[in-house]
């Protein structure tokens, strides 16, 4: 019979922060769910269903659930999502002294 170890949420919790390399793998993670969590809160707002984004991408309604879920999307692919909820994508890089459009 397997013993069942269990752990305490705090103690996994500070074992991430004890270690850089986790805490950057942890933080990561949180950062993609949350731009996938955008992504669908932003399509939702503008009531556009997943199967319209799916038609204007020319890609299945699994796939457009695929890229709200996705933790790294190409940006060709995160304009044209976008796009086909009627905006337009804009990317700049900012600096302390000031920010550049790269679009």
């Amino acid at each position: 019979m397997a013993v069942k170890t269990t752990h305490s949420f705090k103690g996994l919790r500070d074992q991430v922060r004890k270690d850089p390399k986790r805490r950057r793998l942890v933080e990561a993670e949180v950062r993609a769910l949350l731009a996938g969590e955008a992504l669908a809160h932003v399509r939702e707002q503008r009531g556009v269903p997943q199967h319209q984004v799916a038609s204007a991408l020319k890609v299945t309604q699994a796939n457009v659930s695929r890229i709200e879920h996705e933790d790294d999307v190409y940006l060709s692919t995160l304009r044209g999502y976008v796009e086909a909820l009627g905006g337009k994508l804009e990317v700049q890089a900012v600096f302390p002294d000031g920010a550049i459009s790269l679009t």
